[in-house]
């Protein structure tokens, strides 16, 4: 049944317009800054090549356009989760999939799962971008593959929040309204402890750069990882339990 669910997500997303716009206009403009940071690249590889251990193709190209795509989502990812659960709450159709012996657990998971892959796609075509020139240049694949996973378990993380608040909003609008607030609090929140010197402590540990920005230099820790996994099981967990008591509300 978590498939069927899946399968039926998975087909409005593919069927609505507004994914296959949404994905279109933000890989043209990916695209767009792709070609800059090449272009960039070119006019100082004479210079970079002179220094010893200066930076290569996936630290001034690859690395950045993988950044950019991280600031994107925490706009698209709101926008593409806000109709799971708010938007069958709005049509009314929540009691059909309770009446068909769909369990919270497995509505959340389902509707989870094919934003996520929708989202994986989006990330393997931004990929697509620099591995072209990768027979031409010598990336660092290492650096590669933990910015990669970084951004992987960014997008998650955000698809588990902005379904998350889908289960608690009662209009799409207001679950995309409240998954931004939340991602930006989140990307935000050691702004201010930067700010004043303090590069510890709880509120860093809290923000969603701290453990993203060590995996963009090829750096990976099971302690970063830990971070994305709890707000990934958090978020679900608390929108199965809307979901649920929903259910029992009839």
């Amino acid at each position: 049944m978590n498939a069927a669910v899946w399968r039926v997500e998975w087909r409005r997303l593919w069927v609505r317009p507004f994914a296959w716009t949404l994905a279109a206009a933000t890989l043209a403009w990916l695209g767009w800054q792709f070609t800059l940071l090449l272009g960039q690249f070119l006019d100082n590889q004479v210079r970079l090549a002179a220094l010893a251990d200066g930076p290569g193709y996936t630290d001034l190209v690859a690395v950045p356009l993988l950044a950019q795509l991280a600031q994107l989502a925490l706009l698209v990812v709101p926008l593409m989760s806000m109709q799971s659960i708010a938007g069958e709450r709005r049509h009314g159709t929540l009691p059909l999939w309770f009446g068909a012996g769909v369990s919270p657990t497995r509505m959340v998971l389902g509707k989870y799962g094919a934003i996520l892959a929708w989202l994986m796609i989006w990330l393997g075509l931004c990929l697509l971008m620099p591995l072209a020139l990768s027979g031409a240049t010598t990336p660092d694949w290492g650096k590669l593959a933990a910015a990669t996973l970084g951004l992987a378990l960014t997008l998650a993380t955000l698809a588990a929040i902005g379904v998350a608040c889908s289960a608690f909003a009662s209009h799409p609008a207001l679950a995309a309204a409240a998954s931004l607030v939340v991602t930006l609090m989140l990307w935000e929140a050691n702004r201010g402890a930067q700010a004043a010197g303090e590069l510890g402590g709880l509120i860093n540990w809290l923000a969603l750069p701290s453990h993203l920005q060590p995996m963009w230099r090829g750096l990976v820790s099971t302690t970063d990882v830990a971070w994305f996994v709890i707000v990934i099981v958090v978020a679900l967990v608390l929108a199965i339990r809307r979901v649920a008591a929903e259910r029992v509300r009839g």
